[in-house]
């Protein structure tokens, strides 16, 4: 099968990534977001990208502007995979919530349609029951600022059809990734089972009142690393952050992890701030106190 068309299920940050790399890479893309306002946040993620792209990556403006005529946006699902080859979801970060959003994209998306799952750290096998054709269903998880970290992990489960997982990986080569393909279901995948335990752990610090967080990143980076666990967590986003924490504390009734996602929700969340996209998480964009010359001092 030839993919041409690709839906993304979310308007988020990295939906919205996923979203401009496969339109500049020459594919028809379709953005869907339940709620307006995450279209609307998603099309000032793509202005954003496109400047990107020319000052930083050396797009031309014809290019950057190609890849705007080859991105529609719908709050209508059943529009949203009318005509898809491949469907990326990357709703929030919460079983309940993706378990729904496959069921409702089951009655409407074609048999020949791939579905996959850009989950960070839920497997696949976590959905099959609430996925038509689960044979056609897996995961392909993309990193942060995709056009420069462009990792695409993919990640079957047991019933997959050999012949979509290729499929699928041939998409992400085209779209200029690198696939990294795993052996067998693991939740976090390589990048956040290496990631996330780092990330718990500059939480708990802080969490604790062992330290601050500037106090952590500035450790990381002395010590040779170009972005502290703060940094990288505003990047990820922390409604994703408070996901993951509230879910695994959930789940492996995990006290720590807990605290770690009251805190979050407290201090941030509940504040507005969300990282990055919010201008404002553990730091303050566009002119985080990182950036300073003085940070690391």
């Amino acid at each position: 099968m030839k993919i041409k068309n690709v839906t993304i299920a979310g308007g988020g940050t990295l939906g919205s990534q996923v979203a401009w790399q496969t339109a500049f890479k020459g594919f028809h893309v379709v953005v869907y977001d339940a709620f307006p306002e995450g279209l609307e946040a998603s099309k000032k993620f793509h202005e954003q990208f496109a400047t990107i792209f020319q000052k930083s990556l050396g797009a031309t403006r014809e290019e950057v502007e190609a890849a705007k005529e080859r991105l529609t946006y719908t709050t209508n699902l059943a529009e949203a995979v009318e005509s898809a080859d491949l469907i990326s979801e990357s709703v929030p970060e919460n079983h309940k919530i993706k378990s729904e959003f496959y069921k409702k994209l089951s009655q409407v998306v074609s048999p020949e349609t791939i579905i996959t799952s850009n989950s960070s750290t839920l497997l696949p096998s976590d959905f099959v029951d609430s996925v038509v054709q689960p044979e056609r269903f897996l995961a392909l998880h993309f990193a942060n600022m995709i056009w420069t970290f462009n990792v695409a992990e993919v990640m079957t489960h047991p019933g997959t059809d050999p012949k979509v997982k290729e499929e699928t990986i041939a998409f992400a080569k085209s779209i200029g990734m690198v696939p990294i393909v795993l052996n067998k279901e693991q939740n976090g995948y390589v990048l956040n089972s290496i990631l996330g335990p780092m990330l718990t752990a500059a939480l708990d610090l802080v969490e604790q009142g062992v330290v601050d967080f500037q106090e952590v990143d500035r450790t990381w980076m002395i010590s040779g690393n170009p972005r502290g666990p703060f940094m990288i967590m505003d990047m990820i986003g922390l409604e994703t952050m408070y996901n993951v924490m509230i879910h695994w504390g959930e789940t492996n009734k995990d006290k720590q992890k807990l605290a770690n996602a009251e805190y979050l929700k407290t201090n941030y969340l509940d504040k507005g701030k969300l990282g990055i996209k919010t201008k404002g998480g553990f730091y303050n964009y566009p002119n985080p106190a990182f950036k300073d010359p003085e940070f690391l001092k």
